[in-house]
């Protein structure tokens, strides 16, 4: 019988930290994408590189990845061809207290990439706990079509701000208005 990963689900601030990605190919440079764009700092330690590294702004060693490379990172990506040196680099990331997803088998990891949905500072993560990242990247893709347009995301954002500054009751009654909107509008029962 398949195991139920208990994960926490959560967001974290892990801006300007550094990261470390171990291997070159197509996997690290969707991981790595991933790091870029929640601010990482990243290192991308592997012999090969994908061509498509040398367009994001990363700090390449061309040279098989080795624990000591990752010595201060919070965040340790091993996305090797080779299980054995991912196995090590987890090992030696989690011994280190750094947040480490192994791209070959999730479980050997602490961290997990779910699917992400992003609109106008909205986002929406994604992950089933049962291995399946194609049903999470579906379920994304459907979450995409549900989502309201920026114009209505900013609108909602000032409404709320507005309600926030007005004094009992007014604020209650404006802040029962926004949901009450929000849930029609995403077709959500009152």
């Amino acid at each position: 019988m398949l195991r139920l990963m208990r994960l926490l689900a959560a967001f974290l601030d892990l801006s300007g930290q550094p990261a470390v990605v171990a291997g070159g190919g197509p996997v690290a440079l969707r991981r790595t994408r991933t790091l870029l764009e929640a601010g990482l700092q990243v290192t991308v330690v592997a012999p090969q590189i994908h061509a498509e590294f040398s367009t994001l702004p990363v700090t390449v060693v061309h040279r098989h990845c080795k624990p000591d490379d990752l010595r201060g990172a919070r965040v340790v990506v091993a996305a090797t061809n080779d299980p054995a040196v991912n196995e090590r680099l987890c090992e030696a990331a989690q011994k280190q207290g750094a947040l480490v997803n192994h791209a070959g088998d999730a479980a050997r990891g602490t961290l997990r990439f779910p699917a992400v949905v992003s609109r106008g500072g909205l986002q929406v993560a994604v992950s089933t706990g049962r291995e399946l990242p194609v049903l999470a990247q579906a379920l994304g893709d459907r979450i995409t079509t549900l989502l309201p347009d920026e114009p209505t995301l900013d609108q909602w954002s000032r409404q709320r701000e507005e309600a926030l500054r007005e004094a009992e009751p007014a604020r209650e009654l404006a802040l029962q208005a926004l949901r009450e909107d929000i849930r029609t509008t995403l077709g959500v029962p009152a």
